[in-house]
């Protein structure tokens, strides 16, 4: 008799999801399942709106990255207006995404993951968290939220609020930079950089010192795709897609972005309100691929700043090159944190940044726009059509932790077959569990969207909580 294991909720991770994991009648784990439970529905919501609202509206699907929404939106919006946006205000956009992955990773890494790695995967839940780091390195943990509050404090800078700033919008910003706030932001660059590389120097060996959890956490062949600049480097605002396969090969070497529809297509199940992008010549399930920091560091040819080159080229001797396990996130979330105030402290620098001329301005001149960037999960994709009057008819959005959904999906199933024992279960074998998808940093909140018509599923359950009837509508 099959056995159901849930794990609900998987914590330290943001938005809402359960794992269930089958066994079969000698305790293995036959299947895993990821469900994300929760449904936004923001793709439907902006219908009938002025499409000039959709940066700062999309922007409101998550509170985690809304920076990473707000470029993608108005990037589709400029195609909208068929402008070229000013060079200062694309400078500035840049300077705001880089500020958002810096506070991002930094939440991944030391509030949700790093407890893993200090007291271990099997470690007494209640230390193993940021409290109890807090109590066993003070430093460490004061560390982590300098980092994050440095990211904040420059998105704030720039567009006047830490969170869900209105900044980024169609045409460019909607505000210079004043030369204060330059100095303020530059002055801030060398504390951060100094916690980053104390952090990246101190967890280098603590993160290769779990082999068991390296080999199995999202340890298999697939595809990687990531952006990329003209000269093949790590590019975070814009870029053409490239794809790599397990071995290292250039299947796709720089396709343009607002194409993406040639390469991904999306299918739906019934048991998650989570889409399932693959790379569309492999088909589904077989194309299968990963985004985010490490598959970003897989695909580029260099970082492209001397300090992130020379921990890239480590990464790869280590990890190898493609990485094929997710659990090295983690090291490239602290690579691209690096990378980002190298390139933060070079754009700075130049007198162009300053100028005032920030925002392009036009009436709706093209009926449709695609806007992709790089969040700090992975590639993000805004794709927009209007009427002739620039009202928002539909819109698809194809957000990181979506295309890492197959990905996530065969994580949890290795890593249960693995570590988790039906017969003899531990708190410990369930962690590992989770930490797999916490490798992956999902952000559910803004992930959540449906093909077409939404499966349904409705159980009627007694209260000796007998399930006695159940109404389904498949997706069709």
């Amino acid at each position: 008799m099959t056995t159901t294991i849930k794990i609900d909720p998987i914590t330290r991770i943001e938005g809402h999801a359960r794992i269930t994991l089958h066994l079969d009648d000698n305790g293995t784990v036959e299947k895993a399942l990821l469900h994300t439970t929760q449904f936004r529905g923001f793709e439907k919501m902006c219908e009938g709106r002025p499409y000039y609202e959709m940066p700062a509206l999309m922007a409101r699907s998550c509170g985690i990255c809304p920076v990473a929404h707000l470029i993608a939106g108005a990037k589709a919006c400029d195609e909208i207006l068929a402008v070229k946006i000013p060079y200062t205000a694309m400078v500035l956009r840049r300077l705001m995404n880089y500020a958002q992955i810096i506070q991002s990773h930094a939440l991944a890494f030391f509030y949700l993951a790093a407890p893993d790695f200090v007291f271990g995967f099997d470690g007494d839940p209640k230390t193993r968290n940021i409290v109890g780091m807090a109590a066993r390195d003070p430093e460490l943990a004061k560390d982590g939220i300098k980092l994050r509050q440095f990211g904040q404090q420059i998105i704030e800078l720039l567009g006047g609020k830490r969170i869900h700033p209105a900044w980024i919008v169609a045409g460019g910003v909607s505000e210079p930079l004043s030369q204060a706030h330059r100095e303020e932001i530059r002055a801030k660059i060398p504390a951060a950089k100094e916690i980053a590389l104390r952090a990246i120097a101190k967890f280098k060996p603590i993160l290769n010192s779990y082999q068991a959890e390296i080999e199995t956490f999202g340890n298999f062949p697939s595809l990687f795709m990531g952006l990329v600049d003209d000269h093949g480097n790590l590019e975070h605002y814009d870029g053409k897609i490239r794809v790599v396969d397990s071995i290292g090969n250039v299947i796709t070497p720089g396709y343009p972005s607002t194409k993406y529809m040639d390469l991904i297509a999306e299918a739906v199940e019934p048991w998650t309100f989570m889409k399932f992008p693959y790379y569309k010549p492999l088909g589904y399930p077989n194309g299968l691929y990963r985004v985010g920091p490490a598959a970003r560091l897989n695909v580029v040819t260099r970082c492209g700043t001397p300090l992130a080159d020379a921990e890239l080229d480590e990464f790869r001797t280590v990890c190898g090159n493609p990485a094929l396990s997710s659990y090295h996130n983690h090291w490239a979330r602290l690579i691209e944190i690096i990378f980002c105030l190298e390139r933060m402290e070079r754009k700075l620098a130049e007198d162009e940044v300053l100028d005032k001329h920030v925002r392009a301005g036009a009436a709706a001149n093209s009926l449709e726009g695609v806007g992709v960037a790089e969040a700090p999960r992975g590639t993000i994709i805004h794709h927009y059509f209007v009427d002739d009057q620039g009202v928002m008819k539909s819109a698809n959005m194809i957000i990181a932790t979506g295309h890492n959904n197959l990905a996530m999906n065969r994580s949890i199933l290795q890593v249960a077959r693995s570590f988790v024992d039906g017969k003899k279960l531990n708190e410990g074998m369930l962690n590992r569990v989770e930490a797999v998808i916490r490798a992956y940093d999902p952000c559910l909140s803004c992930s959540t969207h449906a093909v077409g018509r939404m499966p349904l599923k409705i159980d009627l359950v007694s209260s000796q909580h007998e399930t006695v009837d159940t109404l389904s509508r498949d997706d069709a």
